[in-house]
């Protein structure tokens, strides 16, 4: 099977794989994203493989899945996003930072605003209020629309006043 064809069929085992993770049976989403990597692996299945894990418990299991995912396509923001959130998890907001920081960088991410999102949170639990407000600020300006962000953007300029 040439490779377009194992991408194009790992892509719709990854996509029953997702339906599987939203619906709540996690096993039968990681053994379908287990088989969509089989197939072809990509940066998506890695990371989506890590979120499931993540729902179980399994946070250095969704780490070691992510740090598959970019070295499979460096470019694909969620996983560095995704690894802040589990350290963030962990306890060990240093160690967060800049994988949120890369996160902001990647060409190819979405939603942009989460990295801004976490790293606000961050400054907001060290009590660094600038820094919240300007990593919120910028979360809104790439995604102006995102409502919770411009909740937590209120709620925060609502302390200054």
């Amino acid at each position: 099977m040439p490779d377009e064809d194992l991408r194009r069929r790992a892509l719709e085992v990854w996509e029953r794989a997702y339906a599987f993770q939203m619906r709540g049976d996690l096993e039968e989403a990681i053994r379908l994203y287990q088989e969509s990597l089989t197939l072809y692996p990509t940066a998506e299945a890695h990371t989506f493989l890590g979120w499931t894990y993540s729902f179980q418990g399994r946070i250095d299991e969704a780490i070691a899945e992510c740090h598959k995912a970019i070295a499979v396509d460096p470019d694909y923001g969620n996983p560095y996003n995704d690894i802040g959130v589990y350290l963030m998890q962990k306890g060990d907001l240093d160690g967060a930072i800049p994988w949120l920081q890369k996160a902001k960088q990647a060409p190819r991410y979405e939603p942009r605003q989460f990295p801004y999102m976490n790293l606000g949170r961050i400054y907001l639990r060290r009590g660094r209020w600038a820094e919240a407000l300007r990593e919120f600020e910028e979360g809104l300006r790439v995604a102006p629309k995102d409502q919770d962000m411009r909740k937590l953007l209120h709620e925060l300029r609502a302390r200054f006043n």
